[in-house]
């Protein structure tokens, strides 16, 4: 029974508004933070925890282009640990948006160690598809432009593929 609660991948209902900047994943908002990130500049930085229970699909913050996908081997921290966000292993997918550049990091925990990434490089997604699965406890850091109007908080839950998390000004 916890294989089949864990491996849900319900529907979501995704906001049509082209402002929005909706969550990668459920669970909660351990930290947001700026922060000056080479490809993107001056930015936010958010991570969400996701522990056993919540459902571990990835989704697409953003509709765009996949312009670098890549795997980094690393350690296997807590997820909840800001230190997993550099030094756990990890999938990083850069995406070009209408509007800016977006870096979704998938990131493997003490207990998940597997992570399944839909993205190609070259090719696009809408917002709210299906970006890929992150094994059991983990974690879900999204950058985007420090321009982004932030509509999220320390504490707070997101649903994947719902959760307004910013907007684009």
């Amino acid at each position: 029974m916890f294989c089949i609660n864990f491996f849900r991948d319900p529907s979501r209902i995704v906001t049509g508004d082209e402002r929005a900047i909706i969550a990668p994943a459920d669970g909660k908002v351990i930290r947001v933070e700026k922060v000056d990130d080479p490809r993107v500049g001056p930015a936010w930085l958010v991570s969400i925890f996701l522990n056993i229970f919540n459902v571990h699909a990835n989704r697409m913050p953003v509709e765009g282009t996949f312009l670098a996908v890549t795997h980094k081997p690393g350690k296997f921290l807590a997820a909840f640990d800001h230190a997993a966000s550099d030094e756990n292993e990890q999938t990083e997918i850069l995406i070009q948006a209408p509007k800016g550049k977006v870096i979704v990091r998938q990131i493997a925990g003490l207990v998940a160690r597997r992570i399944l990434c839909y993205a190609r490089e070259n090719e696009s997604m809408n917002r709210g598809d299906r970006l890929g699965f992150i094994m059991f406890g983990s974690r879900t850091d999204i950058i985007f432009p420090a321009s982004v109007s932030l509509k999220i908080e320390v504490g707070q839950k997101t649903r994947g593929g719902e959760t307004r998390i910013g907007e684009w000004t």
